[in-house]
């Protein structure tokens, strides 16, 4: 398959059509939860300090950033067992995806359209995307969640942060804030397909007023919708503080170990994903008989374990600042069974056996990843009267060995135990340092700018890669304005611009060019005591932008491509709504317009212009729904709705790679009993998933490739796609002991 690009400036079309669409949703009264309205609704510590870990790269509603905050109470009742992506899922512009189907093992977030690896993330400032693919893989911090504190969501280009640009998103973490008292927690949770969480959390509160230790266990495993999507996950996370008069120190050591087995390749027989949804094709060979097979161990196994070490200091009433180390490795593996293998892809030579020369052998193969990530972050923050500036940065290198090992073969040639029949190594440096001021003009007006220098390298000795050997260097500014009209509304716009450096995978299938991003944000935010309401309008001009193709290589990876000039263009309201005191409707939408310009594409052996085309896996309508009912004090209920419209998984819009839309429904109820003995207090939770039990499918894959010789002088494109289905009604409940 071949793709061309050519480009296409923006015309008068697409901007009536922006402020059409600008003009018609700040007409939309519409409603969201209250974490997502860009109000900052973070409570306020008895110590500030521990704020400081996120304050470089957290915003405020006087911020001209598009943003959701998302605090521990307010996901407690759904952490149940699925990750963190999950818990995120009603958050305005966001789609979740789940490989198993039920939302434990490996899960996925697009923001406005933008996959994972254009979501920057941090855990208390220290990047965590994967320096190699830029993606998130959160198996690897099962139960992560019940160690956050809180989480902040900026939707586009945001506030300069560490790590990778980011081109969707950026979310950042906080982990558990230290407790003066001394407590304990033990929860268990139980649900369908076998699905089981056991979590148990200590802190010895602060001792002489100057020392906690705190800590958790967890393990998770589940069988998965999927046949045979089973995961095994535990991780652990203990964290000491020292807090002082204006210093405030932590030390944290956190991580896990995952076994899944992969289903990673969905579904492509349109019969089975009627008849037989849960089917998975990973593992399958057929004996010497030709009797269908599974093996069963075709397992991914990954180790992960991160290193934290903040130094906080309040210098004076103006000057306070953040430093931090850190360190992550990573090491594990993931075992395949191969059906007729060609020797020469091992490095084999072609044996003979019985007058008959042998190519080809099954084999049972590992491919490991071996790899270190370490560096430094600091801020800097002097905050007085109308200025509160911030002088942050960082400075991380990556180490990464890739190597494959052959462990069984029905015919081994002259291969020996442990031998590497690939074996590369890649680097990647990562420095970025950033300053950004707000201003207040005057009472009404304040002014915001950022300006980012990155200078990223790496390098890479790959079969796949090639010789790789690059250098970037990109200056990212950004400004922006508030205008705050009264207590009730404030005004803001922005814009931002953003670079950022191709992954591995993308220097694997060509020759890529790094993508730029101008990101332009306007907004309105309105609060009362009542109703909490937030509507921003949008318009992402890309440069290169490296989308999404549809295909995905032999790893279950996605492959991308630059697309040549794209845009993103929309609108998103969301709000909170008091509707009397029991009673709590949150609702958010996004409707918006994803287009790549003069898409060319090769088609039937011919090189076509196909105009403009949808972005691949860009939804035009995001809906998200919760009303939540207090009858009693301690009892809630909430209904949860999602609605994903439909979308493209490749960028020609071809008819196989549409992905239906969706709606699903949960229902979500917790009850709280406080008691006097033994225990502070007893939580049940439950939660319904699916409730009218809807056959969906939230993500997939699409291919293309030539055919020259079905019929001689003719080339004929075959289309092909692929998806993942996902669960039916299931459940989880469980109950928290907390003392």
């Amino acid at each position: 398959m071949k793709i061309l690009f050519n480009n296409r400036q923006y015309g008068s079309k697409t901007l009536s059509r922006y402020c059409f669409a600008t003009f018609f949703l700040f007409s939309f009264i519409g409603f969201s939860q209250e974490q997502q309205t860009g109000v900052d609704t973070t409570k306020t510590k008895d110590i500030p300090l521990d704020e400081v870990l996120v304050s470089a790269i957290r915003v405020t509603a006087q911020s001209p950033v598009t943003f959701s905050n998302l605090r521990k109470e307010e996901f407690q009742s759904r952490n149940l067992g699925q990750d963190i992506p999950i818990m995120m899922n009603y958050l305005p512009s966001v789609v979740t995806t789940t490989d198993a189907g039920a939302g434990v093992g490996y899960t996925g977030i697009r923001v406005r359209g933008s996959d994972a690896t254009r979501v920057n993330v941090t855990i208390n400032g220290i990047p965590y995307n994967d320096s190699e693919s830029q993606g998130t893989f959160w198996v690897n911090m099962p139960d992560f969640a019940s160690s956050t504190e809180s989480l902040q969501l900026q939707r586009g280009v945001g506030t300069s942060t560490n790590g990778a640009g980011a081109f969707g998103a950026s979310l950042n973490l906080l982990t558990d804030s230290y407790s003066k008292e001394a407590s304990g927690e033990i929860s268990n949770s139980f649900g369908s397909f076998n699905t089981r969480k056991h979590t148990v959390k200590f802190s010895t509160g602060l001792m002489n007023d100057k020392f906690e230790i705190a800590g958790r266990l967890s393990n998770i495993v589940s069988d998965g919708y999927i046949d045979r999507a089973s995961s095994d996950l535990k991780s652990y996370f203990l964290q000491g503080t020292y807090v002082g008069e204006t210093t405030l120190i932590k030390a944290l050591a956190f991580g896990g170990i995952q076994k899944t087995y992969q289903a990673w390749y969905g579904l492509e027989d349109p019969e089975l994903r009627e008849k037989n949804r849960t089917f998975n094709v990973a593992g399958m060979y057929f004996d010497d008989e030709g009797n269908m097979q599974f093996y069963d161990n075709e397992t991914d196994n990954y180790q992960q374990d991160h290193y934290q070490l903040h130094w906080n200091e309040r210098w004076s009433d103006h000057w306070s600042s953040n430093l931090a180390f850190h360190y992550t490795k990573g090491k594990g593996y993931f075992e395949q069974y191969r059906e007729n293998e060609d020797f020469t892809d091992y490095g084999l030579n072609p044996i003979s056996l019985g007058g008959e020369t042998i190519d080809v052998t099954d084999l049972i193969r590992r491919r490991w990843l071996d790899n270190d990530f370490y560096g430094t972050t600091f801020s800097l923050n002097y905050k007085k009267d109308k200025i509160d500036f911030i002088l942050g940065g960082g400075a991380n290198k990556y180490e990464g060995a890739h190597f494959g090992e052959i462990i069984w073969a029905e015919f081994a040639s002259q291969s020996e135990i442990r031998d590497r029949y690939y074996d590369d190594f890649s680097t990647k440096t990562d420095v970025n340092v950033f300053a950004k001021m707000n201003y207040d003009l005057t009472s009404k007006w304040r002014l915001f700018g950022d300006i980012q220098y990155r200078n990223v390298g790496f390098t890479a000795n790959g079969v796949d890669t090639g010789i790789v050997n690059d250098t970037f260097n990109f200056i990212n500014p950004k400004a922006g304005i508030t205008y705050t009209l009264n207590q009730n509304n404030n005004f803001y716009f922005s814009y931002a611009k953003a670079q950022r450096e191709p992954n591995r995978n993308d220097y694997e299938n060509g020759n890529p060019r790094p993508e730029k991003l101008d990101d332009l944000e306007l907004g309105w935010r309105y609060t009362t005591e009542n109703v909490k309401l937030n509507v921003n309008s949008y318009f992402m001009l890309y440069k290169d932008q490296l989308v999404l193709t549809g295909e995905l290589n032999d790893v279950g990876a996605p492959i991308r491509a630059n697309s040549g000039d794209s845009y993103r263009l929309g609108l998103e309201v969301d709000a909170s709504v008091k509707i009397m005191k029991q009673w709590i409707w949150q609702s958010n939408i996004t409707l918006s317009q994803n287009r790549n310009n003069d898409f060319v594409f090769q088609k039937d052996g011919v090189i076509q212009n196909l105009g403009s085309t949808n972005i691949a896996f860009s939804p035009a309508i995001i809906y998200g729904n919760i009303l939540t009912y207090n009858p009693v004090k301690g009892l809630q209920t909430s209904l949860l709705t999602k609605f994903v419209g439909k979308q493209y998984m490749g960028n020609i819009d071809s008819k196989m790679s549409v992905l239906d839309p969706y709606s699903t429904t949960d229902f979500n109820v917790s009850y709280e009993i406080e008691t006097k003995k033994i225990f502070k207090s007893i939580q049940f939770n439950a939660l319904i998933n699916n409730i009218f039990d809807l056959k969906y499918e939230s993500n997939g894959y699409f291919y293309t490739f030539d055919d020259d010789f079905s019929s001689p002088g003719t080339v004929t494109t075959i289309e092909g796609a692929g998806f993942y289905p996902q669960a039916g009604i299931n459940f989880l409940a469980g109950v928290t002991l907390l003392f």
